[in-house]
């Protein structure tokens, strides 16, 4: 009998889980173990609304710290775990000795990539903004007419160009690749945002990389750039991904690629140990997928604490779902576009509203749905039920979305 369940992350999978139990009746300890000293928080506003002073840090928080005394709900706050002792069932911490476990869910999260101290990473106006302390730290720096460069096109650094913009900061964002969004979304989504940032003043340059960031002191005040060119810096952000945090369970002697492995039901190859969140990577779809998003942390958070108490189906099945704010725009994502073939756009019902159509053959893969909420209620709904879109009605725009006919597809995929 499970009486003794430990989390190890203070983030939203791991308070999900813990919710979860608790609400389920679980009658057993909790016990969660954050690194950070503060109260569990969203990280999704650290680079928008809290960097902006439009959030302060108490709304931050996922719960009060009230509810966690309330349901018993144990935070061993500042604490790093170790070492995981599969045999004793327990987990050396840096502060609070072994804590002993029956279940142990690994909610571990991933590190920001910083860059390599070679072209300049360590300098101190070079940030990442994952955590609350880079935030804070960056909000320090940020004030207008700046000059920030942001080395890498995805969404973080898209938002965090957007936020620069609107505090009155100077931005140049430079991608590598040969496009922002190479690696989530089509040519025509990324088209669509590169106009958006280059009509609000950002110097977006796409097939340049960093070469190396030259210091005056230990501050950066020029970039040397890839194509030959420079600019001038104040400060400097990498968005340039995130990395597993792994280490833990590798230690352990579980297995790991890529992030922490599961299988279907977010049990790693421990039966006594699961992963959930941004460390885990789980079959999906015929491949081993990290789901970086809030939505998937918190389900697989709920997932796995209904599977501990017997009330899980066997395999849990994400319905992905993902957004972006980046100036008046709101990006709304459902579903996943791994593997799509071509892409249907349909114009939105109100001016600058547009939405772009994941396809694999016929079946509905994904939506990114800009300033259309209808697009994106109507594709999350159609891929909840297996079902596909017309191509051809979806793409008319005089057509009301609600009347587009749709085939069953989902029999297909699965086979």
């Amino acid at each position: 009998m499970t009486q003794r369940v430990v989390i190890i992350g203070g983030g939203q999978a791991a308070v999900s889980a813990a919710l979860r139990l608790r609400s389920q009746s679980f009658e057993g300890s909790i016990e969660i173990l954050c690194e950070e000293p503060g109260l569990p928080y969203q990280r999704p506003p650290l680079s928008k609304k809290y960097l902006k002073g439009e959030l302060d840090r108490e709304r931050l928080h996922l719960r009060p710290e009230e509810v966690y005394q309330d349901l018993k709900i144990t935070l061993h706050r500042e604490t790093q775990a170790h070492f995981i002792d599969r045999l004793k069932k327990h987990v050396a911490t840096s502060n609070r000795g072994a804590i002993v476990y029956d279940k142990l869910i690994l909610a571990t999260g991933a590190t920001p990539r910083c860059l390599p101290a070679s072209v300049g990473g360590d300098l101190e106006n070079v940030y990442t903004c994952r955590s609350l302390a880079d935030a804070d730290l960056l909000s320090g720096e940020v004030r207008p007419g700046q000059r920030l460069l942001v080395v890498g096109g995805g969404y973080i650094g898209l938002e965090m160009a957007a936020v620069a913009i609107d505090l009155g900061l100077e931005v140049t964002l430079i991608e590598m690749q040969d496009r922002i969004l190479n690696r989530v979304a089509a040519h025509e989504t990324a088209q669509w945002f590169r106009k958006l940032h280059l009509d609000r003043g950002v110097d977006l340059r796409e097939g340049v990389g960093l070469e190396r960031l030259i210091a005056d002191g230990n501050r950066a005040t020029l970039a040397a750039l890839s194509d030959g060119s420079a600019v001038g810096v104040d400060l400097v952000v990498a968005g340039i991904g995130v990395s597993a945090n792994d280490r833990l369970a590798r230690s352990a002697g579980l297995f790991v690629e890529n992030g922490v492995l599961t299988d279907e039901s977010c049990l790693t190859s421990d039966p006594d140990i699961y992963a959930i969140g941004d460390c885990a990577a789980f079959p999906f779809r015929g491949e081993m997928t990290r789901l970086e998003s809030v939505q998937n942390a918190c389900d697989q958070g709920e997932y796995v604490a209904e599977h501990i108490l017997g009330q899980a189906p066997a395999n849990y099945l994400p319905e992905p779902w993902f957004w972006s704010d980046q100036y008046d725009v709101s990006l709304k994502i459902a579903g996943f576009n791994r593997g799509f073939d071509h892409v249907v756009t349909r114009p939105g019902e109100k001016p600058g509203a547009i939405s772009l159509w994941y396809f694999i053959g016929e079946r509905l893969l994904a939506v990114d749905a800009m300033n259309d909420a209808k697009a994106y209620m109507m594709g999350k709904r159609w891929l909840a039920k297996g079902q596909s879109p017309d191509q051809i009605a979806l793409a008319d725009p005089d057509l009301p979305i609600k009347d587009i006919p749709t085939k069953d597809t989902q029999a297909a995929a699965a086979a």
